[in-house]
């Protein structure tokens, strides 16, 4: 093999290794390290709901436009589908897949509390999907209140 094939070779290697570690480091492993933190999963979320928010407002404001700048209009329709999809990933990778423990069966009380949880998070999921769906603004004010409930449920009333 030329040396300059070998370069080829090991540079594409490089750039391969490098897209495989980039993309582990970026996905949450689902390994109980106790690095990420509850509370800031729900500011998370609290956060994306007033993303989805701001952008259906622009939605509206700039499709009533006489002159609608449609390119705007796709941006801020892509941005609302972005952090949708970003609450239905920290609902069902961080909170249903690792935070909410399969309860005892023969324990009615915690069987009671891990429905209440799980509800609260399929509903959260049902309003983000309908987020992406609508600009709808009654979507986003139910996934606030969810999303405080959630909080309840999840910490105890009252409790952080």
């Amino acid at each position: 093999m030329g040396k300059i094939a070998k370069n080829k070779v090991v540079l594409c290697g490089v750039f391969v290794s490098l897209a495989v570690l980039v993309s582990l480091a970026y996905s949450h492993c689902q390994i109980p390290c106790g690095i990420y933190g509850d509370q800031m999963r729900f500011d998370m979320i609290a956060e994306h709901i007033a993303t989805i928010e701001k952008s259906m407002q622009q939605i509206t404001k700039l499709s009533a436009e006489a002159k609608a700048n449609m390119n705007q209009v796709v941006r801020w329709v892509n941005n609302k589908e972005q952090h949708a999809e970003e609450i239905a990933h920290i609902v069902s990778y961080y909170f249903m897949a690792q935070r909410l423990k399969l309860p005892d069966r023969s324990e009615p009380k915690s069987v009671a509390e891990y429905v209440a949880k799980l509800s609260l998070l399929h509903e959260m999921l049902v309003y983000s999907m309908k987020a992406k769906q609508t600009t709808d603004l009654s979507n986003v004010e139910k996934l606030r209140s969810l999303l405080a409930k959630f909080h309840d449920v999840y910490y105890g009333k009252g409790k952080s």
